[in-house]
């Protein structure tokens, strides 16, 4: 009787064939797996991109590069009802990041900084399997 032995090396292999076979690798980066999730950047010199095209029923991820918190959160300012998916934001301290809730409604979706709410940059909308509507709301009292 003959006893073959396999080397570690093999055994690797071997593995990751039959891990590539079975749809394995890396796990999904995005909702719905597979597709990357939109990223909206904060900076000192504001957000980019300011305007996104999206899927109905995508989410977008918006990350603090700058060095001060920002508080992201739907238009228009002080109601913030707008996409109220866009509010699981909220507050982030630099160097932090967080997804939005799934925006499914097909419309345009504004956004701000609750903290610089006239700061022009960073303010920005999210076109929600649209390119097309009225820009988002913003109401002062």
């Amino acid at each position: 009787m003959r006893i073959h032995t396999l080397t570690a090396a093999a055994v690797g292999s071997m593995a990751l064939a039959a891990l590539a076979a079975c749809g394995g690798g890396s796990p999904p980066t995005g909702p719905g797996g597979g597709a990357t999730v939109p990223t909206v950047t904060i900076s000192a010199s504001g957000i980019t991109p300011s305007t996104l095209q999206i899927s109905s029923g995508q989410q977008v991820r918006f990350v603090n590069n700058d060095s001060t918190t920002r508080e992201m959160l739907s238009t228009p300012h002080l109601v913030h009802d707008d996409c109220p998916a866009i509010n699981t934001v909220g507050s982030l301290a630099p160097g932090e990041s967080r997804t939005t809730g799934n925006l499914n409604t097909v419309r345009i979706c504004g956004f701000h900084d609750h903290r610089n709410p006239d700061d022009q940059r960073f303010r920005g909308q999210i076109n929600v399997g649209t390119s097309q509507g009225p820009g988002p709301g913003y109401i002062t009292r």
